[in-house]
């Protein structure tokens, strides 16, 4: 056995929970950059085409309250100059909520992407080695925090999605893929944090576990140091009256 091979590597429950956590997050990046949160059924030519956190395109609209004959058209970033004028209709809080959850659940999980990373190869060994299960712990909560952000988006923009002060004609718009990836992200994230957290307890039981050895190891140590002194001076006892 070499040398290299020689320190544990990282168990089952780790690769697992830290595996959908790589799915999760590609499912989540599609999701933040994808412009398909939102769509509108291509059969009932609406001006409005689809729409993501971050862009929207329209088909020659005409925005009802402004006083310009201005038509939008096209593609464009939400906060665009192009979109100035209309940024607030664009824009509600709810929506601003959603944007808020969703960028923290995608820096959340790439920090813990990096850590379980750095659990998974060993690097920096002595580190990883030392303090694995605080790796493992901060992982799970910022898996776990982002997963529950998620939630709570998807859930913000599902209930206020086809509100009547938003988009025009909500009727002829429905959910689309990007939306059902931050769905997916959720459920994988919330999966991954079950079994980092298993893998977590597992690791602070047996630091607990070797921190009561060491305190026990410590206590009797000095009580088998008397016990060879009380030998050796017996024997010597013992040569003199020989």
């Amino acid at each position: 056995m070499t040398a290299d091979n020689e320190y544990p590597k990282a168990s089952n429950a780790t690769l697992i929970g830290a595996s959908i956590t790589y799915v999760g997050a590609l499912f989540l990046l599609l999701s933040f950059a994808g412009p398909y949160w939102m769509e509108s059924y291509p059969e009932m030519f609406s001006p409005f085409k689809h729409m993501g956190l971050w862009e929207y395109c329209f088909d020659n609209f005409r925005f009802p309250g402004y006083r310009f004959d201005k038509k939008f058209d096209g593609c464009h970033y939400i906060y665009s100059q192009e979109y100035y004028a209309i940024k607030h209709w664009l824009l509600p809080g709810w929506l601003m909520a959603v944007q808020f959850f969703v960028t923290v659940a995608l820096m959340l999980s790439f920090a813990a992407q990096v850590l379980l990373a750095c659990v998974i190869v060993r690097w920096p060994l002595k580190t990883v080695l030392r303090y694995e299960w605080i790796f493992v712990f901060y992982s799970f909560i910022m898996v776990a925090v982002s997963s529950a952000f998620l939630f709570l988006a998807v859930a913000i923009f599902g209930g206020n999605c086809y509100r009547r002060d938003w988009l025009l004609y909500p009727s002829f718009n429905v959910l689309s893929w990007s939306y059902a990836f931050a769905v997916i992200a959720f459920i994988l994230f919330g999966l991954a944090s079950i079994f980092l957290y298993l893998e977590f307890r597992k690791l602070y039981k047996l630091r607990l576990e070797a921190k009561n050895l060491v305190a026990q190891m410590q206590h009797s140590q000095p009580e088998h140091t008397l016990n060879q002194l009380r030998d050796q001076l017996q024997q010597q006892q013992q040569r003199q009256w020989k």
